[in-house]
């Protein structure tokens, strides 16, 4: 990842809740019309293994683990 695009996560990430919000709206809105390749298995297992970790991080500091 550049380091536009790092500056551009870290910005989001200072923003309160309902800006963020506010700010996905707006990327989703403006990327849905991009020409998207599909993604391969591969692609969708390290995304699923990468979102159950994160799942799994927070429902053990919510000490719900």
């Amino acid at each position: 990842m550049g380091t536009t695009a790092q500056l551009v996560l870290e910005s989001f990430d200072r923003l309160s809740s309902t800006e963020k919000r506010e700010v996905v709206d707006e990327i989703l809105r403006r990327t849905r019309d991009l020409d998207w390749s599909p993604i391969d298995d591969e692609a969708i297992d390290r995304i699923a293994e990468e979102t159950f970790l994160e799942y799994d991080l927070r429902e053990a500091a919510d000490g719900n683990g």
